[in-house]
């Protein structure tokens, strides 16, 4: 099978790869206003900068507008984070001093958890003391003297409890109102100010579509003008146009327009009207004498082929004639040689007659051919 797959040359590749950028960029050239046309624009480039510029220093304001507002917020931002810190602060303070306060007795489950309990136990006074256990069979169980005291301070431990915690509450209430006031300012900060952008944004855009609208106007109105003034140029020029070609040497019939200004001998192609009729006449002269020219030149041709086809004709006859001649020459040398080889045969077999029968009369044995060879040197 033949192998399809070639690598491709690299100088084709290149040059292809050449003639594909050249038409890109012509194409580029050709489809580019701004290049296409002749000349620059230099008053609509000055419009295009001065439109460039309104419209960095409008974003420039609104972004200006943008960072203010965001600053504003920041500061907000900044004041509530400061007040709920202070707020952080303040009750982690009350709380540290509060345990700072409280002491072990002052605790609620104290009277249960008391290590000194039984050492604190009043000594025997009476039969009925709080230190007598069941085997002294002085109380049973469910007896409890100090009930009375013990409920009322376990009242009093309620009371103290319930007031705290109303009191913690409140603080609590309070806290989440200051926050929920805080969160309500905040917010209705961030709606002012996405109020306040809304609205710079819309200005912001009718402000753009005002001056886009303006500039179209302006442009529209300057390529009217522009227009214009190239319809009225164009129409100057063609007037122009015709009245040189009325009253310039072009529609005339004189000759010495078409004369060229540095060669005399020349003519100007767009204003020569065509030959004269003394021009006409020695071009008719000319040609008559270059055909009589041509005549003695094809007669003299002819002449010359007709001595060519004789010259031919007695060459052929002249060797012919060689032909035979060596022909026959041929022929006597081979009938000579002939002759002589027979001559030399027969002088050969003399010679080897002679050989055979008087000179090579002892023919050698095996025994002289097996002497040689017979040792290593």
């Amino acid at each position: 099978m033949f192998k399809l797959d070639l690598p491709r040359d690299p100088k084709e590749v290149a040059a292809v790869e050449t003639r594909r950028r050249r038409e890109k960029d012509r194409h580029n050239r050709v489809f580019d206003v701004r290049t296409r046309l002749i000349g620059v624009d230099i008053r609509c480039l000055n419009s295009q900068v001065e439109e460039r510029k309104l419209r960095q220093e409008k974003e420039r304001k609104r972004e200006a507008a943008y960072g203010a507002v965001q600053v504003h917020g920041d500061m907000v931002a900044q004041m509530v984070e400061k007040d709920k810190a202070e707020r952080t602060r303040r009750l982690t303070k009350k709380g540290q001093e509060f345990q700072k306060k409280q002491q072990l007795k002052d605790k609620r489950e104290f009277d249960i958890r008391d290590p000194d309990k039984f050492q604190k136990c009043p000594a025997h006074f009476s039969d009925n003391g709080p230190s007598y256990g069941p085997s002294s069979l002085q109380r049973f169980a469910g007896d409890d003297p100090d009930r009375a005291r013990f409920l009322r301070r376990q009242q009093k431990q309620v009371r103290y409890s319930l007031e705290k915690q109303m009191q913690e509450q409140q603080q609590a209430r309070i806290d989440k109102e200051l926050a929920d006031k805080l969160s309500d300012q905040l917010r209705l900060v961030m709606d002012m100010q996405a109020t306040q952008r809304a609205k710079m944004e819309e200005s912001c855009r009718i402000a753009r579509m005002c001056a886009m609208a303006n500039a179209n106007k302006a442009k529209v109105a300057e390529l009217a003008v522009q227009k214009r003034r190239e319809r009225q140029h164009q129409e100057d020029a063609n007037f122009m146009e015709i009245q040189n070609q009325i009253t310039s040497n072009i529609l005339t019939e004189n000759p010495l327009v078409a004369k060229h200004p540095l060669n005399p001998h020349r003519v100007l192609p767009y204003c020569w009207k065509g030959m004269t009729p003394e021009q006409r006449a020695a071009v008719r002269k000319a040609q008559e004498v270059q055909r009589c020219e041509n005549e003695a030149r094809r007669q003299a041709q002819k002449a010359m082929d007709v001595e060519w086809e004789r010259q031919t004709v007695c060459l052929a006859e002249a060797t012919m004639e060689l032909e035979e001649q060596e022909k026959q020459l041929c022929a006597e040398f081979r009938r000579g040689l002939g002759s002589f080889n027979q001559q030399l045969a027969e002088d050969q077999k003399d010679q080897e007659k002679y050989l055979n029968s008087i000179i090579y009369t002892n023919q050698p044995m095996v025994e002289y051919h097996l002497q040689f060879n017979t040792s290593s040197r």
